[in-house]
């Protein structure tokens, strides 16, 4: 993902926008990226991917070797929204057509 995707699609929070506030904000605890314009309080699909984001910041930016691109993203939280597994905000970035 680049610096300008969404990481939680319901909020449109980006990524640069969740690294600025880890650097300027210091958060002890990964539910408290939710001060980052509500990150992870909607549908909850970019729960597990804050995780990370908290846990790499904590390690000193170390990241993962596999990075989702930002269709990726969106495709795999797709699938997490058909599954019923959440329910989307008013305003959230639609899931992407799953081709059917």
């Amino acid at each position: 993902m680049e610096l300008d995707d969404e990481v939680c699609l319901c909020f449109h929070v980006t990524k640069r926008k969740l690294l600025a506030f880890l650097r300027v904000e210091k958060p002890r605890r990964a539910g408290e990226l939710s001060n980052c314009f509500g990150a992870g309080t909607g549908c909850g699909w970019c729960r597990g991917y804050l995780r990370r984001m908290f846990s790499e910041a904590v390690r000193g930016g170390v990241t993962a070797a596999h990075e989702p691109t930002a269709e990726e993203y969106a495709q795999a939280r797709g699938r997490y929204l058909r599954a019923g597994r959440g329910t989307p905000p008013p305003g959230a970035t639609p899931p992407p057509d799953d081709g059917r």
